[in-house]
């Protein structure tokens, strides 16, 4: 919705600015010049999503804030199940990474459960997550964060 604001924004400005007669308003032309687009709400790029598709069998992922802040889902799609193991390998400790602090988020464990996180064989077309432990809510919506899980890297989702 914001890029969609900030399209229809930079589209009637420009509008507005090639009209005949019209005097162009510094005002209005020097935060569009100036400023770079907010990466903020801005999808990843069709490059990166047949990244992540081919290099490691997945694809739509991201996260969100739950359980009121004390945990962050990661979910991710499977196209590729034989590629896509390295994420359910149960050797292989997950972390997410706060981007503006650097804090580590670790997989969230209940006492009865265990991980709180899929480690089934993946299955193409599933959707699986991961639940990572948000003590003291150091991550909240709005936020950038990496996801680290062995081989793969993943970096600047934002919390939904």
């Amino acid at each position: 919705m914001l890029l969609t604001g900030l399209l229809a924004g930079s589209v009637t400005g420009a509008g507005q600015a090639a009209a005949p007669g019209a005097s162009a308003s510094p005002i209005a032309a020097t935060p569009a010049a100036k400023t770079p687009m907010s990466p903020l709400g801005v999808p990843r790029s069709q490059f990166a999503e047949r990244y992540y598709a081919l290099r490691f069998g997945v694809n739509q992922m991201h996260a969100r804030y739950t359980a009121s802040g004390a945990s962050v889902e990661f979910r991710y799609r499977v196209v590729n199940p034989d590629k896509a193991t390295v994420l359910s390998d149960k050797r292989i400790t997950p972390y997410m990474i706060d981007e503006q602090t650097g804090i580590r988020l670790m997989v969230h464990t209940a006492e009865q459960l265990g991980a709180l996180r899929q480690t089934s064989p993946p299955q193409q077309g599933r959707e699986y997550w991961i639940l990572f432990a948000n003590a003291g809510k150091v991550v909240k919506p709005g936020q950038r964060v990496d996801v680290s899980i062995g081989p793969f890297q993943v970096r600047g989702l934002t919390v939904e």
